[in-house]
């Protein structure tokens, strides 16, 4: 089975971007690289703030659309949670093709 993952990004004025991937480091630089026109390019969204990693795409994507329909303030309290001060956890991957497992929650397909 193909491991997938949910992130949040955020800008430093704390805008937050959700989302889901197979490839996290991949993505994250894709959002680091601010395309022309992207979410993340115009609201400076640049920062991995929280991330989890899920058993499929079903399990991410539920898990992504369920974090999608919360208020802010959950999704503000569900990062500090792991990530208080919401530092960009892929500054500590020493190799973006390798993703730290200390910084990542584990999501169990249900």
């Amino acid at each position: 089975m193909r491991t997938f993952y949910v992130y949040i990004m955020a800008s430093p004025s704390r805008t937050l971007y959700v989302g889901v991937t197979n490839d996290l480091p991949r993505r994250i630089l894709e959002h680091k690289s601010k395309p022309p026109g992207a979410f993340c390019s115009r609201y400076n969204v640049n920062r991995l703030v929280f991330a989890e990693e899920a058993d499929g795409s079903r399990t991410a994507i539920a898990r992504e659309k369920q974090i999608k329909s919360w208020r802010r303030l959950k999704k503000i309290e569900l990062i500090e949670s792991l990530n208080p001060r919401l530092e960009d956890l892929s500054d500590s991957w020493s190799d973006p093709e390798k993703i730290r497992d200390s910084s990542l929650r584990r999501l169990r397909s249900e």
